[in-house]
């Protein structure tokens, strides 16, 4: 019977492995490239990368759980818990990461304890509640993907700017994502009761805003790289400069479903564009 099944394929689905892997990337480098003292053979960046991973995979499980209905809309070929993964195994496995999660983060530091419990809580929060709200499910993503980066600083007790600067990155491109992700699963989310920004404001007005977050964050960009991270003027020019510039026009002439898919998947390119300048910094 389906309600007895379990998958351990089901399972890698369910944790989204490619965007993990961007999240320990994204530590990593930021480790090794923007802290001068640390190295990725570090025993406790490997500890809070896992802890990290290990809270967001929980994440994208509970979300799962609770939008089995909804996703049956917006993407029913990648629904698996219900099909591949039962859902009290969701429900296990979403429990026991979170508490191993919160586990390691406090064996490294309190500090990090503490927030990997607050982020834990709050992907709980989110999937059954905040994420159908306006804005307020998006900011929340935004903030936890800006503090995974964050907590290199937390990790190595510094200050460093530059992880702050690409903290900041992270927060932004992840926040123009999400809404345009709500803009693709539009019909799903309000066929239940949703009440996005597009679902609210509905699509024009929601473009809007994006235009105005992506000029703030473009001026911020220009800004930043003059006076602090300062690339190689050929890569933020061809792989970041650009790509935001393609980004805004895509999104002007996007109206369809197929469209706002893929200018989710573009903002995920250009996150790994960031993530890798990293290495000229």
């Amino acid at each position: 019977m389906a309600n007895q099944q379990f998958s351990f394929f089901g399972i890698l689905r369910l944790t989204r492995f490619w965007n993990l892997l961007i999240i320990a990337l994204a530590q990593y480098f930021a480790a090794g490239f923007l802290i001068t003292y640390s190295n990725v053979w570090d025993i406790k960046l490997f500890w809070l990368s896992t802890s990290t991973v290990i809270i967001a995979a929980a994440g994208y499980i509970i979300n799962d759980y609770y939008d089995v209905k909804i996703d049956l809309i917006n993407k029913p070929e990648r629904v698996v818990i219900g099909k591949d993964v039962a859902r009290r195994y969701a429900l296990l496995f979403h429990s026991l990461l979170s508490i191993i999660g919160v586990g390691i983060g406090l064996l490294l530091n309190w500090k990090i304890g503490v927030i990997n419990f607050f982020s834990a809580f709050l992907l709980w929060w989110y999937s059954n509640d905040l994420k159908r709200q306006p804005f307020i499910g998006n900011f929340v993503v935004a903030l936890l993907t800006g503090l995974s980066i964050f907590l290199i600083n937390i990790l190595y007790a510094v200050h460093q700017p530059l992880v702050t600067i690409y903290a900041l990155f992270a927060f932004s491109m992840t926040l123009v994502r999400e809404i345009v992700k709500d803009m693709e699963d539009l019909k799903g989310d309000n066929s239940f009761g949703c009440k996005t920004l597009p679902i609210v404001w509905g699509i024009p007005k929601t473009k809007f805003f994006l235009y105005a977050l992506l000029a703030i964050f473009f001026v911020s960009v220009v800004q930043i790289n003059l006076l602090y991270v300062q690339l190689p003027k050929y890569y933020f020019f061809a792989l970041l400069f650009l790509p935001l510039l393609l980004l805004l026009i895509r999104l002007v002439r996007a109206d369809t479903k197929k469209q706002f898919y893929n200018l989710s998947q573009w903002c995920k390119v250009i996150m790994l564009l960031g993530i890798a300048s990293m290495v000229f910094v």
